[in-house]
């Protein structure tokens, strides 16, 4: 479904953006994964070309419009378009902490980090795009309900910024022939370390409000991105696309 086609993924060392690039590159994209940490994109492309598919890596802040810029102008001259984007970088958010105790800055980071890294990304992409004629701009998160039996700080708040700029920036690149989708998740069952403090009792928190008994997770994730992404979904812009089994309705 994307042959021919150049995607970057900012996070792309993470579990979302890695899973995310996998499906991308067994749809035929070139797969362009920039990160903070170089040695694990690298790790990420590595596999990707080890399974026959086409992959580079940078290290790049997606905090820092400079290098996201660079980045961006350096793929286009290299590869000859910039035809997907896609960032999934962790917002550095504090939960746990009810909001009336939390410090002011634990509130902040998550929204600040998640809406300019979201916003420096998509403009990089957007002005390539524009003079393309074509591309795909897609966020990671979604409005949702907010958490009523735990504390999740700024983060929900932070997803909720992300879905109005994805609907401004539809509605201002729609012109030129660029889509701009979210994926909305109640949460990706497998992304947790085996590990993680709680993860038993987290997963099944995200699993019981499903209408099908079952959780988002990451090949679903990267299944639907690719799908989204692709011309085959020509007609989708200015959505969320729901992949939460229910748990959220809309």
């Amino acid at each position: 479904m994307l042959e021919r086609k150049n995607a970057v993924i900012y996070g792309g060392g993470g579990t979302i953006g890695a899973a995310v690039a996998r499906a991308f590159a067994r749809e035929g994209a070139t797969v362009h994964l920039a990160g903070r940490t170089l040695a694990k994109v690298e790790l990420v492309a590595g596999e990707i070309r080890e399974h026959g598919g086409s992959a580079t890596a940078a290290q790049v802040d997606a905090l820092d419009e400079r290098a996201v810029d660079a980045h961006a102008d350096e793929l286009v001259r290299d590869h000859g378009s910039l035809d997907i984007s896609l960032n999934v970088i962790s917002t550095g958010d504090v939960q746990g902490t009810p909001l009336v105790e939390m410090e002011v800055a634990d509130f902040e980071q998550p929204i600040h980090n998640a809406i300019r890294s979201t916003y420096v990304t998509a403009r990089a992409a957007g002005r390539h795009m524009i003079r393309q004629g074509s591309g795909v701009i897609l966020m990671f998160g979604g409005e949702g309900d907010p958490i009523r039996d735990y504390s999740i700080g700024g983060f929900q708040i932070s997803l909720t910024a992300v879905e109005a700029l994805r609907k401004q920036l539809a509605s201002e690149l729609g012109r030129h022939g660029i889509r701009v989708v979210s994926l909305l998740t109640g949460g990706v069952i497998d992304s947790f370390p085996a590990d993680f403090e709680g993860r038993d009792a987290l997963v099944e928190s995200l699993v019981a409000p499903t209408l099908l008994g079952r959780g988002a997770t990451l090949e679903d994730v990267g299944h639907v991105a690719a799908s989204v992404a692709s011309d085959k979904a020509r007609t989708i812009t200015a959505s969320a696309i729901n992949i939460t089994c229910g748990a959220i309705i809309t």
